[in-house]
């Protein structure tokens, strides 16, 4: 059985919290993850009811989209559903953890999987994030160059979009003087050396710099490695806001409201007036993703699917592409399915659960 600890270790890997937003509070917010697992719980939101849930199936770990803790907590009182929602996950030992916007950021995350529902193709990123890439600029002897690549790509390095092992190599002699207190791989103490070397040049994403660092550490021959690190302010293409893709074929407005309700599961929609214009290339965003319409527009989108537009925010459509609003928790629910699938295909013996709890705060009658 897999203690806690294992299971989260592996939710931030697989949705680093360095990629969450500056506002946001993604990890552990609850409980001792040293503690072995009993049965984890899935849900959007943690409530109340939810902790019951958890109680009544001898889940001791909640897995959620939203953090119960997202503006800070000053006092456990219990005068409002958030500060009793965490006393009772703690009088029963339950763990609560969050993975929110960096779930939402990262490529294979929520809007992959909006968008394989409504069976997109060509999908890319829709607003990459800038300031997330590192560039390692070092030194070594050529013999030695391949193994060290191989030690940085296996630490993470070297991944540009969808391409992998991705370096800059040209060679050139390096110079040095051991001193006396110096112990060189090659040459002698006292003695200048030329030595064949390579210059390697590799990206990498800026959370994993000191991996990186100790794979070339370990690797490289060299008693005094040089390098140089610098960040840099290139878009991530794996990393960013919200999904854009082609349906496999045009619909009308009318037709592609009726196949977003289907794959949806929705029973309504808010949306703005319908054209003439063929729906084929669709914006995704799940949550509240008004922010990203101007880049929708740009990026040529027939449509954009995402909720929480205000009243006049559907007027900045302008006729330009179709805006469809289906509800904070209807554009998030299948979150669920994609945290059940990420875990069962790493620890397919624990115990997992979906809550039973409906945590809709909005009805529609």
């Amino acid at each position: 059985m897999s203690n806690i600890k294992e299971i989260i270790s592996y939710l931030d890997q697989y949705a680093p919290r360095a990629y969450q937003e500056s506002y946001d509070n993604a990890g552990l917010l609850v409980g001792d993850d040293l503690k072995e697992l009993t049965g984890a719980l899935i849900t959007l939101d943690v409530t109340e009811e939810v902790i019951q849930d958890a109680i009544e199936n001898n889940c001791n770990l909640i897995i959620a989209h939203h953090p119960i803790i997202f503006r800070g907590l000053k006092k456990l009182t219990g005068s409002n559903y958030v500060e009793r929602t965490v006393i009772k996950a703690i009088q029963n030992d339950i763990c609560i953890y969050a993975t929110h916007t960096n779930l939402d950021s990262v490529h294979n995350g929520v809007n992959n999987k909006i968008s394989e529902l409504l069976e997109l193709d060509r999908l890319q990123i829709l607003q990459p994030k800038n300031d997330t890439l590192s560039k390692l600029t070092t030194f070594i002897p050529t013999e030695n160059s391949s193994q060290v690549l191989d030690a940085l790509f296996r630490a993470g390095a070297g991944h540009i979009g969808q391409y992998a092992n991705c370096s800059f190599k040209m060679n050139g002699t390096g110079t040095f003087l051991p001193d006396e207190g110096a112990n060189p791989h090659i040459g002698e103490r006292g003695k200048l050396e030329h030595v064949n070397e390579d210059r390697v040049e590799v990206i990498f994403p800026s959370h994993i710099k000191g991996k990186v660092m100790q794979a070339l550490r370990k690797a490289h021959p060299y008693e005094e490695v040089a390098h140089y690190l610098h960040d840099l302010a290139n878009e991530n293409q794996l990393i960013g806001s919200g999904m854009i893709g082609e349906l496999k074929s045009e619909l009308s407005g009318e037709e592609f409201i009726a196949f977003l309700k289907e794959k949806m599961e929705l029973k309504v929609v808010k949306h703005t007036h319908f054209s003439t214009r063929k729906i084929k290339r669709i914006a995704v965003c799940g949550g509240a993703g008004s922010f990203l319409l101007p880049v929708a527009k740009a990026k040529g989108a027939d449509a954009f699917v995402s909720s929480d537009f205000k009243y006049h925010e559907f007027f900045d459509a302008e006729g330009k592409l179709l805006i469809a609003d289906i509800g904070h928790y209807e554009s998030e629910k299948f979150t669920k399915d994609l945290l059940y699938e990420i875990l069962n295909k790493k620890f397919p013996n624990i115990a997992l659960r979906f809550t039973k709890v409906n945590t809709n705060p909005i009805l529609y009658t």
